[in-house]
């Protein structure tokens, strides 16, 4: 078996102790790929020296929601140039309203402009939504998309539109948080979600799930658990027992999602 990791931050620094450890175990455990999501200016150079330190990394270049007030007035200039490596994918990039004091205009000018350079240029784009999802479909149905498609990652939209977002192109990321036993109306929405459109994620060091989900428990500076990323071979098995697949077939069309969309 074979496993890829749709959506992960291993330049957070809360995972710097562990990266060595992740790079070995991902050679171990065959994990073949894991997209590292930047998320503003500061950290995009980070992603870049991890994909230059492993083949497995994918790059990944966005400025995400919780990040638009601190960006530069380069910032437009210094994501083109992180893009300039073809195999980089856009984001971290959405729209939030469960953040204080949020500027959903100027979110929404942000997020616009980054979703327009990816369908430009067909990359992949990596989409987080919290609490907007109406207005995010309303952009959708306006925008010209990539023709790939596009990820809502760690999707905890409803399920009455999975199946809109899904002809627009959309794919859906499962993340181990969604193993805990209260996310029981997640699980019954990831279930509903076409076959060829399913992904996981893991999201660490974020979006911790329950033991069943870990491979190793961990911990950051201020003894957080935070979420393992070899985690994810973990949220296969429990994905592929949600799915009612052997973990063998299920593992095969997450490999065929991922090449599809990501390549």
């Amino acid at each position: 078996m074979v496993y890829y990791d749709a959506h992960c931050h291993l330049q957070d620094e809360r995972l710097r102790p562990f990266i060595d450890e992740t790079l070995a175990g991902y050679e171990e455990l065959s994990v073949k790929r894991a997209v590292v999501n930047g998320t503003c200016e500061a950290d995009w150079s980070l992603v870049t020296d991890l994909a230059n330190q492993s083949q497995l990394i994918k790059p990944s270049f966005g400025l995400h929601p919780w990040f638009v007030k601190d960006r530069s007035d380069n910032w437009k200039e210094a994501l083109v140039s992180h893009l300039a490596n073809e195999e980089a994918a856009i984001g971290e990039i959405g729209l939030d309203r469960w953040i204080e004091g949020y500027d959903i205009d100027a979110q929404k000018e942000i997020f616009l402009w980054q979703l327009r350079l990816a369908a430009e240029g067909n990359r992949p784009v990596s989409i987080h939504c919290l609490k907007a999802w109406g207005l995010l479909y309303d952009l959708f149905k306006k925008e010209s998309l990539p023709q790939r498609g596009f990820l809502l990652h760690s999707y905890g939209g409803p399920a009455e539109m999975v199946k809109p977002l899904a002809k627009l192109g959309a794919c859906f990321s499962f993340s181990g948080y969604f193993a805990l036993d209260r996310k029981e109306k997640a699980r019954e929405v990831f279930l509903q979600v076409p076959t060829d459109r399913f992904l996981v994620e893991t999201d660490a060091p974020d979006m911790l799930g329950p033991n069943q989900c870990m491979y190793k428990e961990i911990h950051d500076a201020e003894e957080n658990q935070i979420s393992h990323p070899l985690n994810i071979v973990r949220i296969y098995s429990f994905a592929a027992e949600m799915f009612g697949l052997s973990e063998e077939r299920f593992a095969t069309v997450v490999a065929e999602n991922f090449h599809r969309f990501f390549d």
